[in-house]
């Protein structure tokens, strides 16, 4: 796994003061960074979820991060034995060595999810979406009784994360007076945020980031990185 700072092995408080001396004061927030994008440091979703964390360090020293790039991860396939050992986990049935091995991968990714106080996630737009492997990560960790529960009836969340910061990035302007209105072209941030709230993260916030590829790349970027650091104050 690909961290900044090694996670301890037991996690700090969910929540901490908002002012900066009385943080410096509480155990450490363990903040869980999501990369979506395979472009490394060409990357402007990377660029802005590290110009997120390097200023919400500076305001609380004593952060530890956990960064998954879902294209480093290499995650298994949500294939036959991945879905095998979904219901045989979800019945606690005995799994063949295949269904094992994805069983216990799943579990080492949800587990990073229930240490974390924060969560920031770097999401580029593709074809007006999200990128695939995103989506895989989703549908490996999304399990009955880990991320969150299902009676038959009713579905709950089982994190209590506090807040996540989603920032998106995309290639142009999305309004309803342009020919790219986000009423029919924008299924980016909708399914994102829904399904952060739906595992139990209790306030998203979100940015998003547009004109990254054209002549306005430059000053959109440069404006973006003065907002990230402005929304660190009271994450």
């Amino acid at each position: 796994m690909n961290e900044i700072t090694q996670l301890p092995l037991h996690p700090g408080r969910r929540d901490i003061p908002k002012d900066k001396a009385s943080r410096e004061t509480v155990s450490p927030i363990h903040l869980l960074k999501i990369d979506a994008s395979p472009r490394g440091s060409r990357s402007n979703s990377i660029a802005l979820t590290d110009a997120f964390v390097t200023a919400y360090r500076d305001a609380v020293p004593s952060v530890t991060v956990d960064v998954m790039n879902v294209w480093d991860e290499k995650l298994p396939e949500f294939d036959n034995a991945s879905i095998e050992a979904k219901y045989k986990g979800v019945a606690s049935s005995p799994m063949n060595e295949a269904e094992t091995a994805v069983w216990n991968r799943i579990k080492e990714l949800v587990a990073r999810f229930k240490r974390a106080d924060r969560m920031v996630v770097g999401v580029p737009m593709w074809n007006f979406a999200y990128p695939y492997k995103l989506k895989q990560l989703i549908d490996l960790v999304s399990q009955r009784n880990m991320l969150f529960t299902f009676d038959g009836v009713r579905f709950g969340p089982i994190l209590q994360t506090p807040r996540a910061m989603v920032i998106y990035t995309r290639g142009q302007e999305y309004r309803e007076d342009l020919p790219t209105p986000p009423s029919r072209f924008d299924h980016q941030s909708s399914y994102v945020e829904f399904w952060l709230r739906f595992i139990g993260v209790q306030d998203v916030r979100a940015l998003a980031v547009e004109n990254t590829w054209s002549d306005k790349a430059e000053a959109s970027m440069r404006a973006a990185r003065d907002k990230v650091t402005a929304l660190t104050k009271d994450f």
